[in-house]
């Protein structure tokens, strides 16, 4: 069952090996019940953890949430057993450290910094920190620092290129929302 998705909501990262078998089975299922797949990881933590990160399509994500995308997931990934020995499904929120992993993802999140690992270099460099700008075409606009420039420049990566993306955590910034918008020292 491929993804409904539209090329605006569609993940550019994408998994490999068993991860990749995972997603395909788990995307049309999360998909149906409501939500998004933002990502899975397989490791050897508690004898085998599958990792199934998804979200609302308003970036929202509640425990209910969680236990409603394990009940439905669970019987396809019984029925077509795509790990070869037993494991825990952890269903989970993206986090504040959220993987960015659609275009929408990084309009939503305009203004906020992040880290941004391209697979082949651009200009000898993969890795990109800086603020992200906006999304125009098939690019997003980030704002960083380059040595030699007194200010930062704007540059567009292109999302084909995109290995890995998440946000950078702001912890001024998240003690100011926890404190109901009082700066906390």
């Amino acid at each position: 069952m491929p993804s409904t998705a539209t090329p605006k909501e569609r993940r550019f990262v994408r998994e490999t090996d068993q991860e990749r078998t995972v997603a395909e089975l788990a995307e049309p299922v999360i998909e149906e019940l409501g939500f998004r797949l933002v990502r899975v990881k397989i490791s050897g933590r508690d004898g085998g953890t599958v990792q199934i990160m998804a979200e609302r399509p308003n970036g929202e994500m509640s425990v209910h949430d969680c236990a409603t995308i394990s009940r439905g997931l669970s019987p396809v990934l019984d029925a077509y057993d795509p790990m070869p020995a037993a494991y825990n499904l952890e269903v989970s929120s993206p986090g504040i450290d959220r993987p960015l992993v659609r275009p929408s993802d990084f309009a939503l999140w305009a203004g906020h910094e992040a880290k941004i690992e391209l697979k082949e270099p651009v200009d000898g460099r993969k890795r990109f920190k800086g603020t992200i700008e906006d999304v125009a075409g098939e690019e997003v606009h980030l704002k960083i620092e380059l040595d030699g420039k007194a200010e930062p420049v704007i540059i567009g990566l292109p999302f084909s290129l995109i290995g890995e993306a998440k946000l950078v955590v702001d912890l001024d910034g998240f003690r100011t929302d926890l404190s109901g918008g009082k700066p906390v020292h």
